[in-house]
Formats: C-alpha cells, sequence, structure tokens
C-alpha cells in the first residue's frame, strides 16, 4: 500500500479492534504488501487489512478455523472476539492472534518438513473451492505479454519467461501427473512462523489446488531432502516454475515489493542457467 493508505488502514485496524473491547494504544506496521499485517499493543492482537474488493479475508478466516479445528499447524483468528470480517472505510479487517518470535535462527529443514506435511494432512480432509494453480501460471503468462504492465523485459527476457512458464507448466501437467489436493500456496519461511506453540503458517490466502510438489518449491531446497515421497524430476520442475512467476511479478511496473528490480533481474539470470 502507499503511505497515504497505510495511515487510513492502520486507523481503521485501530478503531475496530478498539470498538470490539481490545485495548490499542500502539499500532506497528510489520508487512506490507497488498495487505496488512499490523500489530496492535497492548492486547497483543494482529489485525490483517486490505482494500475492500483485493482481498479474499472471507475465505482465508473460515479456511483458518477449518484447519485449526483439523488440527493443523497454522494461526489462529483471535479468540477474544468474534471471527468475522470488518468492512470500514474502505478496507476490510481481520483480526488474529499474534504470536511473538521465539528465534531469529532459521528453522530447522525437518521441522519445516515436518509442519508442512501435517498441513497438508490436514487439507486432505477438507472439501474446500479453491482456484488451480494453473491460474497463477496463466496470470503470471498475461502479464508477461503486456508490454504496458512490464515495459522493463528485454525482448529476449519477454520470450524466455513466456517460454518457462508455458513449457514447464505443460510438464507438470502432463502425462502420469501427480496426484493433486488443496494447498497452501505459498509455504515460504515469510509464511512460517516460529512460536511457544511450534511452527505456525500465515497467510492462507494464497489457497490453491495442485500437486504437494508446488507447495514443496516454495520451502528452502533442504526442507526436500526431507520429503522421500515427492518425485525429485516433479519437485525440480515446480521450483522452476514458482522462480518464474515471481520473477514475472518482480517485472510488473506496480510491483512494490522491497528491491524487487534486483530480485526480477537476479531470477532472468537463475531461469537463465536452469535452461540453458
Amino acid at each position: 500500500m502507499q503511505a497515504a493508505d497505510v495511515r487510513r488502514a492502520v486507523e481503521t485496524a485501530v478503531s475496530i479492534a478498539s470498538s470490539l473491547g481490545l485495548p490499542v494504544d500502539d499500532a506497528t506496521v510489520l508487512h506490507n504488501s497488498n495487505k496488512l499485517a499490523v500489530r496492535l499493543r497492548p492486547c497483543e492482537a494482529l489485525a490483517r487489512v486490505a482494500p475492500v474488493g483485493q482481498q479474499v479475508a472471507e475465505f482465508e478466516l473460515e479456511l483458518a478455523q477449518r484447519l485449526v479445528g483439523a488440527g493443523c499447524p497454522v494461526a489462529a483468528p483471535d479468540p477474544r472476539v468474534e471471527p468475522r470480517v470488518h468492512e470500514r472505510d474502505g478496507f476490510v479487517v481481520t483480526l488474529w492472534t499474534y504470536h511473538p518470535p521465539v528465534t531469529t535462527q532459521d528453522v530447522n529443514p525437518a521441522d519445516y518438513a515436518d509442519a508442512l506435511a501435517r498441513l497438508h494432512a490436514g487439507m486432505r480432509t477438507l472439501d474446500v473451492p479453491a482456484p488451480h494453480f494453473t491460474e497463477r501460471i496463466q496470470q503470471a503468462r498475461t502479464l508477461v505479454a503486456d508490454r504496458e504492465r512490464t515495459p522493463g523485459l528485454s525482448d529476449a527476457d519477454r520470450v524466455l519467461l513466456g517460454d518457462t512458464l508455458r513449457d514447464v507448466g505443460r510438464f507438470i501437467r502432463g502425462p502420469g501427473a501427480a496426484k493433486e489436493q488443496l494447498l497452501h500456496g505459498e509455504p515460504h519461511p515469510g509464511n512460517l512462523l516460529t512460536t511457544r506453540h511450534g511452527l505456525l503458517f500465515i497467510d492462507l490466502e494464497t489457497c490453491c489446488r495442485g500437486p504437494v510438489a508446488f507447495d514443496l518449491a516454495h520451502a528452502p531446497e533442504a526442507v526436500g531432502a526431507h520429503c522421500p515421497d515427492v518425485d525429485e524430476e516433479l519437485l525440480r520442475a515446480c521450483r522452476l516454475l514458482v522462480l518464474a512467476i515471481i520473477t514475472t511479478w518482480r517485472w510488473d511496473r506496480e510491483d512494490q515489493f522491497p528491491d524487487g528490480r534486483r530480485m526480477g533481474v537476479e531470477g532472468l539470470d537463475r531461469i537463465r542457467a536452469a535452461v540453458s
């Protein structure tokens, strides 16, 4: 969000939390992308705030409750208030349990793999409508083809991204394709919290359906060594696909990811090395 929108969004979150009886004297933005994550103190709640029309808060909230009920390692809505979506001043706000980090060290790969496996096991028990992972491929291909949205891409790099998205996507969906299920969608380290309750996944708005390898491709490579049932060739293809999708996003002229252009250049270099 832009600075002016951030200020309004934070004010809205504080107003809603206060109206629900949660004391708020301070609000700190922990993350700013398509939505805000705001720590509210002293009540120690986490507010997730997004512009109306650019969010799937209802889906995320309902899914989180069902996954918590299934014993999955996910962050839960704040139990002190009714779990619902609040809409005010052009924003939607949901309130979640805040978990202070208990360590600054990297997560042990075996523990990471175990948490992801338990999440997937719980997700297999749910019948939840969710987009297919191929929709993400199509969105990226559309962005690559739109020169106005991606003016910084050279013709050669535009072809590289477009061909990679098309060819790797076809391979993953080809003959003998892996069984598909509900996935987190982006279980990367930024969406994994180390808490006193163990590892917990957050940001469920990215959930989709696809092969487990697509989720695993978002985790550090060392995590894959603890997932012996995943096809290595499929996992390599999914890692390349995820890299191509993320690289495409970094070339969107509207992208606000910190240092995004540098990441976009590095992503292209890694894709060239992988397909050469």
